[in-house]
């Protein structure tokens, strides 16, 4: 029944009809963005190894933090916690142990050590990959175990034992989770995506013109269109003659009714451009990285190079190694006894004029003694 109304009505009232007019036909996609996954291996391909902005800012943080000497304070400089920490293990040094650790520390916000034991001595300290790691949370929710699992093996390492626990978990702040740490990769992970598609809209424009900057219309009085054979003609020329860097601004011959409608973008649509430079200047931010260290442009908030190293070191690189230096001490107490590992400021040249500003004024202040001195600049009583 209903379909014999609808015929009436269109017996009723006729529809016009339409005169043909040239057609441009539009494709656009959904709209809807797509976010890497939060997940510490897919960050660390589209992060660390596929953006340079991101690459630098670990980079830099790591090599820093891991160039910055640890020292016993009240303690000599032959202690077997500092040699052990200088040459931890047969296969690397102590910079370059450190180097992975806070680099782990940046990419997944999670970094392992391993402790090995020989005869009731501990002699070798080795870094862990976060991503092969898992914690094992008792009853109570606090971890008795982690796993290693790497070529099908699984390596468990059991907590609670006397003596120096067998692994050390580092971890950043993360307000959601209980075992693993949140990195400043994943909270810049927005930026990233932005950055990465960015750059990647620029490579597809040198290539093939991701955006056409013109558009063919075939515009025919008798309202047909383009037959197939006509149509994988001309797009075989299109791609053959008219595509790619070697051909660019080369003349395009039309016929058969195809009339070329230029397209430009607009400035709204050019807005990608500054949107990459915030994205690059978000992934720094929350790395902890001044701008100007990376060499981002439009970004004055440093007057110049050496107050934005000084501020990186102030409120970046000196706050993760105190940290982590006070972890270290603690995790291998068992074995060293009571310490108090700490950065060595001296061996900053970003800091010098700080320090030699320092020393100055305690040198000054005549109403302390020698003693009381030393103590004021971080070296600690004379131990003579």
């Amino acid at each position: 029944m209903p379909n014999l109304f609808i015929r009436l009505a269109r017996a009723a009232f006729p529809v016009p009809e339409a005169k043909a007019v040239p057609l441009a036909v539009q494709f656009y996609g959904e709209g809807r963005a797509v976010w890497t996954a939060r997940e510490g291996g897919a960050l660390a391909r589209e992060g660390f190894q596929r953006n340079a902005v991101v690459h630098r800012c670990v980079r830099l943080v790591a090599e820093a933090a891991a160039s910055l000497p640890l020292v016993l304070a009240d303690a000599d400089t032959e202690h077997p916690l500092l040699r052990l920490l200088a040459r931890p293990n047969p296969r690397e040094g102590g910079a370059c142990l450190m180097e992975s650790l806070y680099g782990h520390l940046m990419v997944s916000g999670n970094a392992y050590l391993a402790a090995v034991s020989l005869d009731g001595r501990l002699r070798e300290l080795h870094g862990l990959r976060p991503d092969r790691m898992r914690v094992v949370p008792g009853p109570d929710g606090w971890p008795v175990a982690y796993t290693y699992t790497v070529g099908g093996r699984t390596l468990r390492y059991d907590l609670g034992g006397d003596g120096v626990a067998p692994v050390l978990h580092l971890t950043l702040f993360h307000p959601g989770c209980d075992h693993y740490g949140l990195a400043p990769m994943e909270a810049a992970a927005t930026a990233l995506d932005i950055h990465n598609a960015a750059g990647a809209w620029n490579k597809a424009l040198l290539d093939n013109a991701a955006r056409p900057s013109g558009a063919l219309v075939f515009a025919s009085a008798s309202g047909g269109s383009l037959s197939d054979t006509q149509f994988s003609r001309l797009k075989t020329e299109l791609e053959a003659n008219y595509q790619g860097a070697g051909n660019a601004g080369r003349p395009l011959l039309l016929e058969g009714g195809l009339d070329w409608k230029p397209l430009a973008l607009s400035p709204k649509d050019m807005d990608f451009v500054e949107a990459k430079s915030g994205a690059a200047r978000e992934i720094a931010l929350a790395f902890g990285v001044p701008p100007l260290l990376l060499g981002l442009p439009g970004d004055n908030t440093h007057a110049n190079y050496a107050e934005a190293n000084r501020a990186f070191y102030r409120q970046t690189v000196i706050p993760l190694v105190r940290r982590t230096a006070e972890s270290l001490a603690h995790w291998l107490e068992p074995a060293f006894g009571p310490a108090r590992l700490e950065p060595d400021l001296d061996a900053i040249e970003a800091l010098a004029p700080e320090r030699e500003s320092l020393w100055r004024r305690i040198g000054e202040a005549g109403f302390l003694s020698d003693a009381e001195k030393r103590v004021a600049v971080g070296y600690g009583a004379a131990t003579d």
